[in-house]
């Protein structure tokens, strides 16, 4: 099992759920955080005051699949996340050593089993 990490425009969000859900992937958890790469800072201006805004709005996916689901996970993500612009975001992929199954107590072998 691997655990993608996906982090995308806010807009970008839904086409991405769309993605994933056309080829299987339906369990996902949606976190909306700020941060900072690439992307240059820009000014706003709130009851009059100037401030400097040097965090960016983002949306990060969790994504937790089988082996065989990973690479077209990432492709659903790329085809569909991307702007060809600075601040697409990023995605990361990490090992799953156990799932375990809160309901039942058991471990959890087959994460996206129902999805097929």
């Amino acid at each position: 099992m691997k655990r993608i990490d996906a982090i995308i425009r806010p807009e970008k969000l839904q086409i991405v759920i769309k993605s994933l859900q056309k080829i299987g992937v339906f369990g996902f958890t949606v976190i909306p955080v700020q941060g900072r790469g690439q992307e240059r800072n820009t000014s706003g201006v709130y009851r009059g005051h100037v401030y400097d805004i040097n965090l960016h709005p983002k949306i990060k996916l969790e994504i937790v699949v089988s082996d065989a689901y990973v690479d077209s996970a990432i492709q659903a993500i790329l085809q569909s996340a991307q702007t060809g612009e600075t601040g697409d975001g990023k995605i990361f992929v990490y090992d799953i050593l156990q799932a375990y199954n809160i309901r039942t107590g058991k471990t959890d072998e087959s994460i996206d089993e129902l999805n097929r």
